[in-house]
Order: structure tokens, then C-alpha cells, then sequence
């Protein structure tokens, strides 16, 4: 059976490089589910307001069509082959993801029912295969174990930004991104300078123990995207 996307993602990122890896910890990024023309309708989501989060299957709609039986985690150095089920990594047999997130609210349009969700891990544009309430009583276990991510918690950066800001700059949403460290993992050059695009701007960044540089600002004029980065 063929998957037929049922709504797709609606944010700021318009680039993969950036978003953020603990979207928990962002609690002013906000996602929009657009359904598509069939399942525009309130009697789709009829009774969803009673949940307070939800599970969102999703596609890796922008990852290379290539896969491997083992892949190389950012978390253990970019060195180290892990099996691909033994990780979350975008290039699977099936580019699949999920996602739990919790319900904002639902959005009343004149094109149907739009939810607002905070903690989706994906880009503008990803389509999303379906939706499902999350049940604390079987979907939470406390008791779990984190594998090699426990080993390495990714640490919160200090954001420094340049003066004078300018006007129109999101700048609550950029400070919780840039200080979950865009960067992957292993990459920990202080001379290195990165670059990603949210919401229309470019942010270029480096660095420093635990401080993020912002070097420069740009409003982009088009959808073209920066680089990851610019060494």
C-alpha cells in the first residue's frame, strides 16, 4: 500500500542544518499541520483537543535516497558504526520519522482545521502519513534507557549577538535554537563559521567554549539557502 502524505509541516526552516535535536527545550517554535484537501474537515480531528500531545509520522522528504545497514552517529564522534534501528538517523530503507509533540491549539481557517504543535523535529514542507494521540499510559516509560546518548548530553550555549539587532529579527526563537548547538557533534572548531536560515533570515555563527558568536544578520531576499557552513 502506498503512503499518501495527509498534511505537511509548516514553519520557519527551510533548511535541514539547524533544527533543533532537543525540540522539547524550544518552546516558542511553533509548527503548523496543514492538512491537504481531503481530510480538510473537523470531523478528522473531532475529539483531538481532548489530548495534549500528540504522534506525528512523518517523511524524511529531503534526505539523500540512499541507505546502509549501519551508520555513523554525530553523538559518538562521526567515527563509530552503530546499526541504522539502533539510531534516529534520516537514511533509512523507509524515510520515515516520528515525532511526538504537544497540541497548542487548533487553528479554525477558511481552508479547514490547521493544529499548532510545539516540539516538531522536521522542515518546512515535510509531509506528515498520520497522526496519532500520545498515551501516557503506554507510550511513557520512565524506566527507559538512552543508550549512547546518555553518554554525551548535548550542553546549552551562551548566545551572543551583535549590535545593533535588527528590527524583525525573531530573536526569542533563534536564541532557543542557537543554543542547542546547530553544530554536529563532533565539529569543534572556534575559527569555523556556520551558517543557517530561519524564518527568512541568515544566521552566521562560531563557537567558542561555551558561547555562541552571531557574526552577521541577513534578511534573505529569495528562498535560496545558505551552507552548513562557510569554511
Amino acid at each position: 500500500m502506498e503512503l499518501h502524505p495527509i498534511a505537511h509541516a509548516r514553519n520557519g526552516f527551510t533548511d535541514k542544518f539547524g533544527i533543533p535535536r532537543q525540540v522539547r527545550n524550544c518552546t516558542s517554535l511553533r509548527t503548523r499541520i496543514v492538512f491537504c484537501p481531503p481530510y480538510r474537515s473537523d470531523d478528522a480531528i473531532r475529539g483531538i483537543t481532548e489530548f495534549s500531545h500528540l504522534w506525528l509520522m512523518w517523511g524524511f522528504h529531503e534526505a539523500a535516497d540512499t541507505h546502509s545497514l549501519t551508520v555513523r552517529p554525530p553523538r559518538l564522534g562521526g567515527n563509530v558504526r552503530v546499526g541504522v534501528f539502533a539510531t534516529r538517523s534520516p537514511y533509512r530503507p523507509n524515510p520515515l520519522g516520528l515525532t511526538s509533540v504537544r497540541l497548542v491549539e487548533v487553528e479554525h481557517t477558511a481552508e479547514g482545521p490547521v493544529l499548532v504543535v510545539e516540539g516538531a523535529d522536521m522542515m518546512d514542507g515535510t509531509p506528515i502519513y498520520d497522526i496519532k494521540p500520545y498515551l501516557r499510559y503506554c507510550d511513557s516509560h520512565p524506566d527507559s534507557r538512552d543508550g549512547f546518548v546518555d553518554a554525551t548530553p548535548r550542553r546549552l550555549l551562551k548566545v551572543v549577538w551583535p549590535e545593533p539587532l535588527p528590527t524583525g529579527l525573531p530573536l526569542q526563537e533563534l536564541c532557543e535554537i542557537l543554543e542547542q548547538d546547530p553544530r554536529p557533534a563532533y565539529h569543534d572548531d572556534p575559527e569555523r563559521i556556520y551558517g543557517i536560515d530561519y524564518a527568512g533570515w541568515n544566521i552566521h555563527f562560531r563557537v567558542i567554549a561555551d558561547c555562541l558568536h552571531v557574526v552577521d544578520t541577513k534578511m534573505l531576499s529569495s528562498c535560496a539557502k545558505s551552507g552548513k557552513s562557510t569554511n
